[in-house]
């Protein structure tokens, strides 16, 4: 009953009209922020930390939600329509938004993100505050063991989501992974992979290197088609807005994408991507329509 008493005090005070003005700043700034390529939530939070100095605590701590949703959703917003993911848990997006964008729908693909970050988000905010306690004694109970299992499973699961070869998931696994060991290591302090060049003593970011891919392979793409290609503006098709087929497609995905992202994220050094890209798969193996995966499936 504590739990929820303190869930309803904290809800009181979220709902004040002065708490939800900054509430609506902090997503109008942080999506303003977040749909630059490259500059992922964290980073939004981080350059717009100043704005929130004058404010009471519950204010700056709305207003700090209000930033890191909104660059999340302005991550989502780069990698549907530009094909240029704001950080790396939004690498699935552009590989399916993208393509919905490109056949006219960007707008229910825009719209499935929002709601789906929405529901997940107040699902998993829930459960967090009701297990909390239990939540705590497993992070602290993590060892080496457990470490290396949860390393496993992101392998296993990276591997699986693209394509039907093993071998090219594997093959991109591995690439990840030495791409993954360059700079200082954290138990030693010797330099991996640096090849005595300072730049690389900080290692290469998951951001970094995830926008670098899809933004430069999209400019070569341009680049290379010159005034061979296609610049047709293609229009929206249909409604703005999901139809009743979307939301009948898209409802379920959102529950499973909460029951797998919550645990896993709880977890130490969970992470958003493993979920991701596990649901991705998991999603591939349950739909009815596994052709529509790769052009554009919105659930």
């Amino acid at each position: 009953m504590e739990t929820f008493a303190a869930l309803g005090q904290g809800l009181f005070v979220a709902i004040q009209p002065i708490n939800l003005l900054y509430a609506l700043i902090g997503v109008t700034l942080g999506t303003a922020v977040g749909v630059l390529p490259g500059i992922g939530p964290a980073l939004t939070v981080a350059l717009l930390l100043p704005i929130t100095f004058k404010l009471d605590p519950a204010g700056s701590l709305i207003m700090f939600a209000g930033i890191y949703y909104g660059g999340m959703y302005g991550g989502s917003t780069t990698s549907i329509l530009l094909n240029t993911p704001g950080e790396s848990a939004s690498i699935i997006t552009a590989l399916e938004g993208n393509k919905m964008a490109r056949a006219g729908r960007g707008g229910p693909a825009l719209a499935t993100a929002a709601i789906g970050s929405f529901v997940a988000g107040t699902i998993a905010t829930l459960c967090l505050a009701l297990i909390a306690p239990w939540v705590v004694r497993v992070a602290i109970s993590f060892g080496p063991a457990d470490y290396f299992a949860l390393m496993v499973l992101a392998f296993v699961t990276v591997s699986a989501a693209f394509g039907d070869s093993a071998l090219k998931g594997i093959a991109a696994l591995f690439i990840g992974l030495t791409l993954g060991l360059v700079g200082i290591d954290l138990q030693t302090g010797q330099a991996r992979l640096t090849f005595g060049i300072p730049d690389l003593l900080d290692g290469i970011e998951v951001t970094t290197l995830a926008v670098a891919l899809f933004a430069f392979g999209e400019t070569l793409s341009v680049a290379a088609a010159g005034s061979r290609g296609d610049e047709k503006i293609e229009p929206v098709r249909g409604s703005l807005w999901m139809t009743l087929e979307d939301w009948r497609r898209s409802w379920k995905p959102w529950l499973r994408g909460t029951a797998l992202g919550f645990p896993i994220g709880a977890m130490p050094a969970g992470g958003a991507e493993v979920p991701t890209f596990l649901s991705y798969t998991l999603e591939k193996r349950l739909t009815k329509k596994p052709e529509e995966f790769g052009k554009g499936a919105i659930g």
